[in-house]
């Protein structure tokens, strides 16, 4: 394998991390609900805490990975539509996905409500970028 592949693999790798871990959160969300939840409340926010780090880092590992993709490979460049469209969700996926851990951890009862609408931002995002990254639109 050469360095495109080890890029490739990594970037996807990385965006899988992300995607599994927002889905593992989601998870937590709708598992935690007050009327019955299926968790205790040490470990809902044990588990969102882990899923937050991993949501992070595969976050991270895309957007260097990727950047790194689009200077090595020819026929990208970080001027592409959709590679700054990317970029431009990348930041507001990670501010929302911020400000959902903030506001469920702050106060998981009260701040529950603005907690799952940022997750669900961030969660728009992530696939909006998806969307972008497989079908590359004016590429």
């Amino acid at each position: 394998m050469d360095l495109y592949d080890w890029l490739v693999f990594l970037h996807v790798l990385s965006a899988f991390v992300a995607a599994g871990a927002l889905t593992a959160l989601w998870a937590l969300i709708f598992g935690s609900r007050s009327a019955s939840p299926i968790l205790a409340p040490d470990s809902a926010i044990g588990f969102g805490r882990v899923g937050g780090i991993l949501v992070g880092a595969g976050m991270m590992g895309a957007l260097v990975f990727g950047i790194w993709l689009a200077i090595d490979v020819d026929g990208y460049e970080l001027w592409d539509a959709w590679i700054l469209a990317s970029l431009v969700l990348w930041a507001l996926s990670v501010w929302a996905g911020t400000a959902a851990g903030k506001a469920f951890a702050g106060d998981p009862v009260g701040g529950r409500r603005a907690g799952i609408r940022f997750q669900a931002l961030n969660s728009v995002g992530v696939l909006v970028i998806l969307v972008l990254m497989i079908w590359k639109p004016g590429a």
